[in-house]
């Protein structure tokens, strides 16, 4: 099964999906925002699409980590996703994850119009990502230190 990351915004829904193994976060989708129950049909339809059954929707705190108006927004639409599409949601801190996509696609070149396009579902791909590192258990090479190495053993 897949995750769905999602970067929730006032005008548009940047979306994300995991590969099959949970490794990584690749680029799906920008949702246009028209009402409540459009944006959740459209969430509905790549939830079958991708067989998610999760989702990760970043929740914008402030840089102090406090919430304000946005973050409030976002929990209500949680709310609304859980009780629609009944997967399980989890929030993840998504500060700088807009900047860091856009200076990414800056850092590619990519031109500003094009960025307009793809910045929401890069802001969720962000999201995603870090949720998915945040996962993953350290691998076994990790701990790995090369002074303990003792070739006559």
């Amino acid at each position: 099964m897949r995750t769905l990351g999602l970067d929730y915004g006032t005008k548009t829904i940047g979306v994300a999906a995991s590969d099959g193994l949970g490794l990584t976060a690749q680029t799906v989708t920008t949702i246009r925002r028209t009402n409540l129950k459009a944006d959740l049909a459209a969430l509905k339809e790549l939830v079958r699409e991708y067989e998610a059954d999760r989702f990760v929707v970043g929740l914008p705190l402030n840089m102090d980590g406090s919430e304000g108006p946005r973050a409030e927004a976002t929990r209500k639409f949680v709310e609304a996703l859980t009780e629609v599409l009944g997967l399980p949601v989890e929030l993840w801190d998504e500060r700088l994850s807009t900047v860091a996509a856009q200076r990414t696609l800056l850092e590619a070149d990519v031109s500003r119009a094009k960025r307009r396009e793809v910045i929401d579902q890069m802001a969720a791909q962000f999201i995603l990502q870090g949720w998915l590192d945040a996962r993953r258990p350290p691998s076994s090479g990790d701990d790995y230190d090369d002074r303990d190495y003792d070739p006559e053993a």
